[in-house]
């Protein structure tokens, strides 16, 4: 085993997911709603807790893992989730409830992303985190930098795509998607950027004042 995987497999097997989240996952799989690894969701909520969020807004409920890991970081945060699976925003409900989030701390959305998020304010959220329809994810990203303050952060998990989007034989339109938006961002004025390899991976992006 390389340094690289053993450093991998340790920062895997070393995160506690509390027992609520573990079992929204459990559901989620049972679903079929793949849930971000507990990796990606420590992450998330170390975020949210250093930036203190109070406002957050999720592209793609799953089954209420993400938003778990995120609300765990920023307990005094309200999260609107959008989802356009019934199904899936009702699993999400459950896991808070199960998780003793209380109900105003929750904004469930029935919608395409597509449609909801041009209608939603501008500036008005901490953190926009993003894990739907990959190949849109572009569109979602430039939504997502609208909507947060200055100094907001826009979170993207899945962008390694399993490691695709670092082989440059792989040129199908979501790894595609996922290598043009890490290279935008990366040399954009707009943003500052951070990649990081936990996990499935996860872009960091802050919006910077213009």
């Amino acid at each position: 085993m390389s340094e690289h995987d053993a450093n991998a497999r340790f920062a895997r097997e070393t995160i506690v997911e509390p027992a609520a989240i573990a079992r929204a996952r459990a559901h989620a799989l049972e679903l079929g709603a793949a849930p971000i690894s507990p990796a990606v969701g420590a992450q998330c909520a170390l975020l949210a807790a250093a930036g203190a969020a109070r406002s957050i807004l999720e592209v793609g409920t799953g089954a209420g893992v993400s938003g778990l890991w995120l609300l765990r970081g920023a307990p005094q945060a309200v999260l609107t989730t959008i989802d356009n699976e019934r199904e899936h925003l009702a699993a999400a409900r459950q896991a808070f409830a199960d998780a003793r989030i209380p109900a105003t701390r929750g904004r469930f959305i029935t919608g395409r992303a597509a449609d909801v998020l041009p209608r939603m304010n501008e500036g008005a959220y901490d953190i926009v985190f993003i894990d739907a329809d990959a190949e849109n994810v572009i569109e979602y990203v430039e939504h997502g930098l609208r909507l947060v303050r200055t100094g907001g952060l826009v979170l993207v998990p899945r962008v390694l795509h399993g490691g695709r989007v670092a082989d440059p034989v792989q040129r199908d339109a979501v790894t595609s998607s996922y290598r043009s938006l890490v290279q935008e961002t990366q040399e954009s004025q707009a943003v500052l950027a951070a990649l990081s390899t936990v996990g499935e991976g996860l872009l960091q992006l802050a919006r910077v004042a213009e």
